[in-house]
């Protein structure tokens, strides 16, 4: 099993990077999210791989951190009628913070809001993964194997601001976009209330 690549980040779209490594450039499926985090071509670059082998392909799907590469795993094993394409539609649309925040709320409407998901299956994302995240909602899979802890300080400080902006009126899915786009400007160690503050900006 492949679970990261290191190199030089060749190319990226949206949903695609290729990192060359030793002379061979790597296809690598991503997220949104992830290629927000991506850093300029000819950079290096480690992403956190998932690898599904078929008969006639083998496919690579990268994160940007081993929790997002976790959660993926979870939703292609555990949910009925959740593939790879699928699970990268959902990542792309909501961080992993505010996903594992609305399963453990319940809170289908938000996730049926992802392109593609219709409300059934956000309500099996909800009923087959509440169980299998953490108590602060990083599955318990990556706690156990010695990773992250229950749940990053990034990731608590980027919910919370989601939440405050929620509480303001914004819409989960745009205060999402919001808080990521400000914690790209401001960096990882930036506060709940710098994030509320930039997103609001």
């Amino acid at each position: 099993m492949i679970t990261s690549i290191q190199g030089t980040l060749a190319d990226a779209t949206p949903l695609r990077a290729v990192v060359e490594l030793n002379g061979f450039g790597y296809e690598v499926h991503i997220p949104v999210t992830t290629a927000e985090k991506l850093p300029a071509p000819g950079a290096n670059v480690k992403l956190h791989t998932h690898v599904i082998y078929r008969e006639d392909a083998q496919t690579l799907y990268g994160f940007a951190t081993p929790e997002e590469r976790d959660f993926f795993r979870l939703m292609i094993e555990h949910v009925t009628g959740i593939g790879p394409k699928s699970a990268l539609t959902i990542m792309s649309k909501l961080s992993l913070p505010v996903l594992e925040n609305s399963i453990r709320a319940g809170d289908v409407g938000l996730l049926a809001k992802s392109p593609g998901i219709g409300k059934k299956t956000a309500e099996r994302l909800v009923v087959e993964l509440k169980g299998k995240l953490g108590g602060n909602g990083t599955a318990p899979a990556a706690a156990a194997s010695g990773g992250a802890p229950a749940e990053s300080a990034d990731g608590s400080r980027h919910r919370d601001a989601v939440l405050a902006l929620t509480a303001l009126g914004y819409k989960g899915a745009d205060a999402d976009t919001a808080v990521r786009r400000a914690a790209l400007a401001l960096g990882a160690q930036a506060s709940t209330e710098a994030l509320i503050k930039k997103a609001l900006n």
